[in-house]
């Protein structure tokens, strides 16, 4: 019996591959209570595998206007030997948006915080792709007694932000989230995120819309992106404390190639591990190569 929100069980019908059908089944939801605000967030995450005394729980950080649903595939490869959460950022996903909630990068790792106190409550693997690199990369920053050892897949959080949040002035951000909304315009950035454009199934663009029908999806975008949303961590990134794993596909097209040895020169412990013949989500285009590059990374010093 899947726990999906009633607005989004309409769209589940549609899933038709077995790890997207599989993880649509496993999502769970927790009541979160945070510093910013007097409500709890009911907050969507799964839980994958046994916990280990000789092993640290992973969690995974999706990326922006995404959900728990890219690591579908991820998931099932890193659960045998590791327990693995994925979880909706505040904001995002299947999480519950508040009326009036600010979201930001601050509000984000705030509610990240206090979902890992309620949920897990022990030292983890973080893992972030894309824009959840930003948040994986402030998080360690902040809680490094939380945070044994980092991952980022294709991270965002080398570039400085934008100012154009404070464009966004209505009709203007309706009409910028709108745009977002067109199928046509989502299936444009999917084609762009993947190397192999056969990879944009059906079933993906289903599994990459389903967080649509949330209530207040258009309004925690606006928030987000009037925030300001992950600028660059470039000068901060020389404090991280964990050992680090790039992983980076070596056809991204959605923030490039470059950023991946940036991160290199200046993260003080690490290693990078390109993805050959994968964009920007190798989880999903490559899962069983980004899955073995984690777990021999996890496995080194473990």
């Amino acid at each position: 019996m899947s726990n999906l929100p009633p607005e989004v069980i309409p769209l589940r019908s549609q899933l038709t591959e077995a790890t997207s059908i599989a993880l649509a089944d496993q999502i769970q939801f927790c009541l979160v209570s945070t510093s910013f605000t007097s409500e709890v967030i009911l907050t969507s995450y799964v839980c994958d595998g046994q916990p280990r005394d000789d092993r640290a729980p992973i969690l995974l950080l999706h990326g922006f206007d995404s959900s728990l649903f890219e690591f579908r595939r991820l998931i099932p490869m890193l659960a045998p030997t590791h327990q693995t959460f994925a979880m909706d950022l505040f904001g995002f996903g299947l999480t519950e948006r508040l009326v009036d909630g600010q979201v930001s990068p601050e509000t984000i790792k705030d509610h990240l915080y206090y979902f890992w106190k309620t949920a897990i409550a022990k030292p983890i693997i973080l893992v972030g792709a894309s824009m959840g690199g930003a948040a994986a990369i402030d998080f360690a920053l902040t809680y490094p007694e939380v945070v044994k050892k980092l991952v980022l897949i294709g991270s965002a959080g080398m570039r400085k932000g934008t100012a154009a949040g404070k464009f966004l002035v209505p009709p203007l951000d309706r009409m910028a989230t709108d745009f977002l909304r067109s199928p046509k315009v989502r299936r444009e950035v999917s084609l762009k995120a993947y190397a192999d454009p056969s990879f944009v199934t059906s079933d993906a663009e289903v599994c990459a819309a389903l967080h649509l029908a949330m209530p207040r999806w258009n309004e925690s975008l606006i928030s987000f992106t009037k925030s300001g949303g992950y600028g660059s961590y470039a000068e901060q990134l020389a404090y991280l404390q964990q050992e680090t794993l790039i992983l980076w596909g070596d056809c991204d097209r959605i923030l490039g190639t470059k950023d991946a040895a940036k991160f290199q020169s200046i993260i003080p412990n690490n290693k990078l591990v390109w993805i050959d013949n994968s964009g920007h989500v190798p989880h999903l285009e490559r899962p069983t190569i980004t899955s073995q590059a984690i777990l021999n990374f996890l496995e080194q010093g473990a």
